[in-house]
């Protein structure tokens, strides 16, 4: 990556025009030589303001002898013979003659909270060692592929004793490998922007081009993100272009105006957050967020981005009360703005990395999200499902009397499982503000049954069309809800249940991956088929997963009471014979240890629309994965 020094008429028209998408290399603090002079070149767009002049450790904060000059909205100085590590600030003049420091929106890293400084930073000179991880990646590696994530609050992961964090480079190490063994073929970080307050877990951001400095450096971010990619491990980051937070440091009122959000205060503020609505229809704030995803893939080889809040960007009335909602010029509530952003920012990401994984964490109807932008679509190639989430969640709290009649609510997933290419979330937020841990909403009489409903919902996810993802803690059975201020509890695997279910959820990771009817035809309603879905009295949701390959295909049985079925006739597509691969009874996960332990033979006897059938035995409150044998020759 090489950077470029003061900004051209050329660079400075594309940042007028919104189509600058590696704004990033001129505005900030760049280090560079002017006439055999090494130095610093400032640069930051405030065209609003009347004076902006550069303070900082090298000046005593008084930037009277630091003026910068501006042509077309942009400031610049070059500042002989700084160095990197120089930390600054912006001194603002407004209109009005106030004036009050600001971080750089492009400083590359900054101060460690709760100092606000920006650090002069150079991002080159970093040696990747990832050739072989990009190399293989192709536009349509992940319909076709498995994609299994593992969602992770760096925070809170693990910390030291004396509750510090670990560091990237600690995390390289530690994190890397647990995935690694635990068969996930992704890992999704919470929003790593740099963010004034770790409660806010990163989504109120303040420096969006500055890797958070809790745990280390942006060298030592590229080192993790490089370790993953060795290990072939995909790195997602949660990425927040919906909303920024009005400390006084920060994007809002930037120049003395409203320069980063929208002025209208009915628009340009989100009354549940209490924080600032970009203003999409700004060209220079379209420069700004496309510029900033894009530089996590240019600069830190990230694999994709999951884009939160998508709603709150598509309608101009999110979460706001009725007296206070407002109409696009056609009367309707969308964010006509907003929509052709995320529209511009796949069109634009596809065209630079059309392996890219852009996903949007939407909890609207809106349709056509992971449609291409060229049909009208927002151009995403993955959705988060959380109807799906919601939903199942929902369900699995019920007790058994009620299971029978709520089957639809499990269920109606599947109906519209390729309306958008999906993922489905079990996510941070279904296991925080008192929800309680995904163990704890299950039902049950007591933690046998908690566990084994948790082991059937998360097979019957594994088996259900549409990608997966899974946040901390939830793969051995955390108990409690998620504290984002202190580590795991990690003292739970000491306790034997804690370690079957463990070992459950990684068993279930790798078959997962080493099965291609799970993932292969996700995006095609041809890969799947239900059986006896017209039976809800029995608590069994049943189903065929298939590859392109038909003969590669699964029989998934999911039993949701407790019930066993032993002797149970299952109609099946081919002759022949089928083994069970896959079993959350198993003894060795803590279940009752109802398995089917032998072949079985298909016998031409009718049963559920089909001309053949096995017999096997169901065990309660479990799922088996049943594999079709091809016959040799």
């Amino acid at each position: 990556m090489t950077m470029v020094s003061a900004p051209t008429t050329d660079a400075l028209y594309l940042l007028h025009e919104g189509t600058q998408y590696q704004s990033y290399q001129f505005l900030g603090s760049h280090v560079e030589e002017r006439d055999s002079v090494k130095g610093i070149n400032f640069a930051v767009w405030a065209p609003n303001a009347k004076q902006v002049n550069v303070s900082g450790s090298f000046n005593g904060w008084d930037g009277s002898n630091h003026k910068m000059s501006m042509s077309g909205g942009v400031w610049t100085l070059f500042v002989p013979e700084l160095e990197e590590g120089t930390l600054y600030k912006y001194e603002i003049v407004t209109l009005d003659d106030e004036c009050y420091l600001k971080s750089d929106p492009y400083a590359f890293h900054t101060e460690l909270r709760p100092g606000t400084a920006s650090i002069v930073t150079s991002l080159e000179g970093y040696e990747w060692q990832d050739e072989e991880w990009l190399a293989t990646k192709t536009s349509n590696q992940f319909l076709q592929q498995p994609l299994l994530i593992y969602e992770v609050h760096l925070g809170s992961w693990k910390r030291k004793e004396d509750g510090s964090f670990y560091t990237y480079l600690e995390l390289a190490d530690e994190l890397v490998d647990y995935v690694l063994e635990r068969g996930y073929t992704h890992i999704e970080l919470m929003p790593l922007e740099e963010h004034p307050l770790d409660a806010s877990w990163g989504y109120q951001v303040t420096s969006y081009f500055s890797v958070t400095s809790r745990f280390g450096s942006p060298k030592d971010f590229m080192q993790f993100v490089d370790r993953c990619h060795q290990k072939g491990i995909g790195v997602i980051m949660d990425w927040v272009p919906a909303h920024f937070c009005k400390d006084a440091h920060g994007l809002t009122r930037f120049d003395g105006t409203p320069l980063y959000e929208y002025a209208d205060s009915r628009k340009g503020e989100n009354p549940t957050w209490g924080t600032q609505i970009f203003d999409y229809g700004k060209p220079e704030v379209l420069s700004f967020l496309i510029s900033n995803a894009l530089f996590w893939m240019d600069v830190y080889h990230i694999d994709g981005l999951r884009v939160d809040a998508v709603y709150s960007i598509l309608t101009l009335n999110f979460d706001r009360e009725e007296e206070d909602r407002i109409t696009n010029e056609f009367g309707g509530d969308e964010n006509l703005e907003g929509i052709a952003f995320l529209q511009k920012l796949n069109a634009v990401v596809f065209s630079r990395y059309p392996n890219a994984l852009m996903m949007a964490e939407d909890s609207s109807s809106y349709p056509g999200v992971t449609a291409s932008v060229e049909h009208g679509g927002l151009g995403f190639n993955y959705k988060w499902n959380l109807g799906f989430t919601w939903n199942t969640l929902e369900y699995m709290k019920k007790n058994q009397a009620e299971r029978c009649e709520a089957e639809d609510q499990l269920t109606n997933s599947l109906l519209g499982a390729w309306d958008e290419n999906y993922i489905l979330p079990y996510a941070h937020d279904e296991v925080v503000h008192d929800t309680k841990s995904l163990l704890g909403k299950m039902s049950g009489d007591d933690n046998w049954q908690r566990f084994a409903n948790l082991r059937v919902l998360y097979a019957y996810m594994i088996g259900h069309p549409g990608k997966k993802l899974l946040f901390m803690g939830n793969e051995f059975g955390q108990m409690d809800d998620w504290n984002s201020e202190s580590a795991l509890p990690w003292n739970l695997l000491a306790f034997e249940e804690h370690q079957q279910f463990a070992s459950f959820v990684t068993h279930m990771n790798h078959f997962y991956v080493g099965e291609k009817a799970l993932w292969e035809l996700d995006h095609d309603a041809s890969g799947f088929e239900p059986i006896g879905e017209e039976d809800k009295s029995d608590g069994l949701v049943m189903f065929i997963r298939k590859a392109e390959n038909e003969d590669e295909h699964l029989i998934m049985i999911c039993n949701f009471k407790t019930e066993k079925h032993e002797g149970y006739r299952l109609g099946v597509m081919k002759p022949g014979s089928y083994q069970e691969v896959f079993n959350s009874d198993k003894a060795e996960y803590g279940g009752s240890g109802v398995v089917n332990d032998t072949t079985l033979l298909s016998e031409e006897n009718a049963c559920q629309g089909r001309s053949y059938s096995i017999m096997l035995n169901i065990p309660p409150l479990a799922a088996v994965a049943v594999k079709y044998i091809p016959q040799e020759g």
